[in-house]
Formats: C-alpha cells, structure tokens, sequence
C-alpha cells in the first residue's frame, strides 16, 4: 500500500473511531416498517421507565436499515436495525467490509404477509398462483412467456371478482417485498414449467402501485380505493379489522395460530440487529435489546401480541433471549 493510500485509510480509521467515542445516551434503531410497530411500543415504553430519553426510530424498510446499518461504526451510523428477513450473506459481508464485525442477532416473533382489502369486499380464497398471475411482469400463455395481459381479477380465473387489479405494495428496499418474492412469486413459478428458474419480476403497468414504507399508508389507501388489495404484515391487519379483511391463501386464514405453526403459507421471521462495537458509549443500548426480549414484551402474554405479534414456542424465546443476553456474534455461516 502506498504511503498517500494508507495515510487515508488510517485517518479514515481514526475519524470513525473518533466518532463513536462521542457517547450519548440516545439509542438511534432503523429499518423494517412491519417491526416499527412493535419496535416504538418497546422505546416508549423504555423512554417511560428507564433513566434514558425514549430512542430515536426511523421506518426505512428492512434493506435501508441493513444498508445504513452496514455504512461503519461511528456517531452517524444507527446502533439497532429492525427487519422483517433475516440478514442476507451479502449484507454481513458488507458490514465486515465496513468494520461492523461483532454483531448480534435477535428473532422477535413471525408475522404472516397478507392481501388485504377493504370490508365492503366480500372475502376471497386466492391460490399462490392467482396472486402470482395478477404481479407478475411476465405470464404463461400459449406455452410462452409474454408480457402480463390481466386486467381484472376474473380474466384469471372467471371465478374470481370482476375487480380491476390494483394491488398496493412495498418497495424494493422493504422486507415485506423480499418475503412476497420468495414466498409467494418463488413458490408460484417453480410450480410452473414455461420458468426455467424462480422468477420475481412484478409488473410496472400500474396494476402493482409501489406505496412506499409506510404500511399505514397502504392501509388508509385501501380504505380510499376499495376495489384493490394491499400487501402488508399481518399485524397491521390485526389493527384495521374494523376496515379491512384478508384473503385466504391456498385456503387457510392469515390467522395467529396458522402464521405460528407455518401452516399460513406467507409467513416469516421478525428480527433486529444490534452493533456490540456501539455498546461502550452507547450505555442504554443493551438495557433497550433485554427489555424487547423479555416476556412481559414478546411472550404468550406480552404487551406486543395485543398489537399484533405471532409469538414464537416458549422454548425458542429462550433460546433467543439467552443469545441476547451472552452477546452472541453473529457468523456468516449462521446465514448460509
């Protein structure tokens, strides 16, 4: 390494550890806007109790949250991201990349990724295939892939509404979007002989509406346009059941007991990330990680299942509660 090169890199070294020695007792937590709900229960209710001002929160999706999350270590960079996936390889060698070496990992609880609609529709059944065809950039006809033709619900499958498809969605930065893909257009296309290979790609004539983070947004949308459908966590559904219904998918309910035992097919982990290299001149940030994983939070009885939360078994709370509290580091075999 040259002498100009390397006297960057060691004042860079310098700068970010300079940054993080400015302590403060503000926690600073990003990402997934599913998480956010029952993230911000736990840092009022940690703002409320503890010696410390209540943490900054910021809804920024699952991947923007990983993506500044990863940006170092230091006073400009959050100590907690929320997601609604678990952490990709790519993004923990990143992180490595960027000095983010020891970090834990903490599974909250699972979420269903439901299709809902506004109560004046009468509740439908849809099939991972149907939900797939009304997406999807591309569809089978004729033996061929061409460009999707749907326009309503019924030129699908004539047993469906006679619904233009509308379907109000999360971005490509957001948790929700990864899981939708994987669990639904995946799942969808591997089933169907015209793909080769797992196809995700989602339709941008208008018919799939990007809504942004926010899946309140969606919510109120629906309550606006009631002929369309939005994809969003099972919690916010809990929240607007005086508004909304959800669509079975393959003919079972998005319901807390079917989302739990994984009998929903659209269901998935709740996670948060934690940066132990923050913790010195953090001082409140692992007080705030034990007060999310204790009972009284995310167990049978927890303040966070009344908002929405799918509970994980007894046993595997513990699991992830003594991974918390031993600090464990997180290794990118854990994620392969």
């Amino acid at each position: 390494m040259n002498r100009i090169l390397k006297t960057t890199v060691l004042a860079a070294a310098v700068m970010s550890v300079a940054g993080v020695a400015q302590a403060r007792d503000q926690i600073r937590i990003v990402g997934s806007s599913t998480v956010y709900p029952f993230a911000s229960y736990v840092t009022e209710e940690f703002g409320a109790v503890s010696d410390y001002p209540t943490p900054v929160i910021e809804s920024t999706g699952s991947g923007g949250g990983l993506r500044l999350f990863c940006n170092g270590i230091g006073d400009g960079t959050p100590d907690i991201t929320n997601a609604s996936r678990r952490m990709k390889p790519s993004e923990f060698e990143r992180c490595e990349e960027n000095g983010v070496t020891d970090i834990t990992e903490a599974k909250i609880g699972s979420d269903g990724i439901v299709m809902g609609q506004s109560n004046e529709n009468d509740e439908l059944d849809l099939t991972l295939e149907q939900i797939f065809l009304a997406v999807a950039a591309q569809v089978p006809e004729d033996g061929e892939l061409v460009d999707n033709p749907y326009e309503n619900w019924s030129d699908i499958d004539s047993s469906l509404p006679d619904r233009e498809i509308s379907i109000y969605g999360p971005p490509t930065t957001s948790g929700t979007r990864d899981a939708f893909e994987e669990l639904v257009m995946e799942a969808a296309s591997s089933e169907m002989d015209e793909y080769e290979e797992a196809y995700t790609d989602i339709r941008d004539d208008g018919a799939y509406i990007d809504a942004g983070e926010n899946d309140n947004l969606i919510v109120q949308r629906l309550q606006e346009d009631t002929g369309a459908f939005g994809i969003f966590g099972y919690s916010f559904l809990a929240e607007n059941t005086d508004a909304l219904n959800a669509a079975s998918i393959e003919g079972v309910a998005p319901e807390p007991e079917d989302i739990s035992s994984g009998d929903y097919p659209v269901a998935r982990s709740l996670w948060f990330y934690v940066k132990n290299q923050h913790a010195d001149e953090v001082p409140p940030m692992y007080e705030y990680t034990e007060m999310f994983m204790e009972e009284q939070m995310i167990g049978e009885d927890g303040y966070l299942k009344d908002i929405g939360l799918i509970v994980l078994p007894e046993e595997e709370r513990e699991e992830w509660r003594q991974k918390m509290a031993d600090r464990t580091q997180l290794e990118l075999s854990d994620l392969e």
